[in-house]
């Protein structure tokens, strides 16, 4: 698959794709660009309004480490958080058994949520704990399709817009923005023009969030409530 392991700015390992001809996570910092960027602009946001229970969908299981930091959230929190995922292209096991993550990682689960969130059967809900439960499913994007009003949180962690211009269109924000609860909210790291816009004409209220170490800035798109 063309996967090479690197260590990013705080320790943590990205992953550089041969295929796509960039990384899975930031190189100023893997974790750090996670929390920052998902878990404090998405989940902590929506539990600050008044969330419990939180669908979360991210676009590319990828490496995992988004869905082990929410996993630890909604324990940390009490939350219950349902995480939906895909993934056209998973990344091998003799690869992510190598990531450390559960060693940085402040969080005595880490490694077992880690591994089973991997091993776990596709296209089948896993009951990861009694706040978390995990479906992921083996196709890409376009594949997918959503009820109305399903989700809360979108995790768009996609490779960037020049190399997958698809996956960052009206077209795709359009399917997201009609799957949010009124009061959802889809964050990304991309600040690009094109994404920007892309995301108001497809319905969403679009602020910029200041960005994590090595980055100006990212977006969080609301679903406003009229």
């Amino acid at each position: 698959m063309g996967l090479n392991l690197e260590i990013s700015a705080d320790g943590s390992h990205t992953l550089f794709s041969e295929r796509f001809q960039e990384h899975y996570h930031s190189i100023n910092g893997a974790i750090q660009e996670s929390m920052h960027v998902f878990i404090h602009a998405g989940l902590e946001y929506s539990r600050n309004m008044g969330k419990t229970n939180i669908v979360v969908f991210e676009t590319g299981f990828g490496t995992g480490l988004n869905a082990l930091l929410a996993c630890r959230f909604a324990e940390e929190y009490g939350l219950r958080i349902r995480y939906l995922t895909v993934e056209p292209h998973p990344v091998p096991v003799e690869v992510y058994q190598q990531l450390n993550y559960s060693k940085i990682i402040n969080w005595e689960r880490a490694s077992e949520v880690f591994l089973q969130l991997h091993r776990c059967d596709w296209s089948t809900r896993n009951s990861v704990s009694e706040h978390f439960d995990f479906l992921k499913w083996p196709i890409g994007l376009e594949e997918i399709s959503f009820d109305d009003e399903s989700v809360d949180v979108i995790f768009h962690d996609a490779f960037s817009p020049d190399t997958q211009p698809e996956l960052w269109s009206e077209m795709v924000f359009a399917k997201f923005f009609h799957a949010l609860h009124p009061g959802g909210v889809l964050t990304t790291y991309s600040s690009k023009g094109s994404v920007k816009q892309a995301l108001r004409e497809a319905g969403f209220t679009v602020t910029r969030l200041k960005g994590p170490a090595g980055k100006r800035h990212i977006l969080r798109a609301a679903k406003i409530r009229y």
